[in-house]
C-alpha cells in the first residue's frame, strides 16, 4: 500500500466525516481525525483502528480559530506530512425564513463557512512548504438551489463553493487542487434528526434514482478529488453526489 502522505478530515467522529476517513485509511492515507467531540472522536479512532493504517484524532472546534490553529500547527509532529484535507464538519437546521434569527445565521455560517475556510488556510500552509497538496470542501445540493427552510444553511453552503472556486484558482500557483462536493440527501446522523417521514416522501419524489444516498458515497466522491494519480487536473469543480437531483426538471408520476 503507497502511503500518500496524511489528510486531515474535519466531523471526523461520524456521518460523511467518519465514512471519508475510513475510505482514506484502505487508500493508503495516514489519516487525522478532528472533531470536537473527544468521546465521539475516542469511539470512531476505535472503529477505524480495525481497518488499518496509521490513525491520529485532533480535538478542535472548527468555530474557534486559535484551536484550529494551534491544533493544525502541531498535527504533523511524530506523523506525517499534510497533503490532503476534506472539510466535512457542520451543522443544519430546517428553519423557515422568518423564524431564522441572526444569531442562528451567524452560528452556522460560523461553522460551516469560516470554520471550513480557517481549516483550509492553516492545511493548505503545510501543503504549500510540502509541494502541494489537495482540499476537498463538502458544500450541499443546499447551495445550489432554493430548498425551504435552508436560508441559512444553503447561504452557508454556496458560500463554501464561491470561496473553493475562488481557492482553486490561488492555489493552483502552490500546486494545491481544491475541489467541492455537494451531496444530497445522505443518510447521516443529522439527516436521520432532521428529516421527517414527510421530508423524506419529498426528497425521493425529487431524486430521479428515488433513495437517499449513503455516507460511503461522499466518501468515494472524496477519494477520487485527493487522489492526484486519477483526479490530477480536476480542481474548482462541484462534484454532485445527489442521485441527479440538480439535473431534475419535471418530475411525472409513474406511469408504469
Amino acid at each position: 500500500m503507497t502511503d500518500r502522505g496524511a489528510a486531515i478530515v474535519t466531523g471526523g467522529a461520524s456521518g460523511i466525516g467518519f465514512a471519508v476517513a475510513r475510505q482514506l485509511l484502505t487508500d493508503g492515507w495516514s489519516v487525522l481525525i478532528a472533531d470536537r467531540s473527544r468521546d465521539g472522536l475516542a469511539r470512531a479512532a476505535s472503529d477505524l483502528n480495525a481497518s488499518g493504517g496509521k490513525l491520529k484524532s485532533l480535538v478542535f472546534d472548527v468555530a474557534i480559530e486559535t484551536e484550529v490553529v494551534a491544533a493544525i500547527a502541531d498535527c504533523e509532529r511524530n506523523f506525517a506530512p499534510v497533503r490532503g484535507l476534506v472539510n466535512s464538519a457542520g451543522i443544519g437546521r430546517d428553519v423557515p425564513f422568518f423564524d431564522t434569527s441572526a444569531d442562528l445565521f451567524r452560528s452556522i455560517l460560523d461553522i460551516n463557512l469560516v470554520g471550513s475556510f480557517v481549516v483550509a488556510r492553516e492545511a493548505a500552509k503545510l501543503m504549500r512548504d510540502h509541494g502541494g497538496g489537495a482540499i476537498v470542501n463538502i458544500s450541499s445540493v443546499s447551495g445550489q438551489r432554493g430548498n425551504p427552510g435552508r436560508t441559512a444553511y444553503g447561504a452557508s453552503k454556496g458560500g463554501v463553493i464561491a470561496m473553493t472556486q475562488v481557492m482553486a484558482v490561488e492555489l493552483a500557483a502552490v500546486g494545491i487542487r481544491v475541489n467541492a462536493i455537494a451531496p444530497g440527501p445522505i443518510d447521516t446522523p443529522l439527516v436521520k434528526e432532521l428529516h421527517t417521514q414527510s421530508d423524506r416522501a419529498t426528497w425521493l419524489r425529487s431524486i430521479p434514482q428515488a433513495r437517499y444516498g449513503t455516507p460511503d458515497d461522499v466518501a468515494n466522491a472524496a477519494s477520487f478529488l485527493l487522489d492526484s494519480r486519477r483526479a490530477g487536473f480536476v480542481t474548482g469543480h462541484v462534484l454532485n453526489v445527489d442521485g441527479g437531483f440538480a439535473s431534475a426538471g419535471l418530475q411525472t408520476p409513474d406511469l408504469g
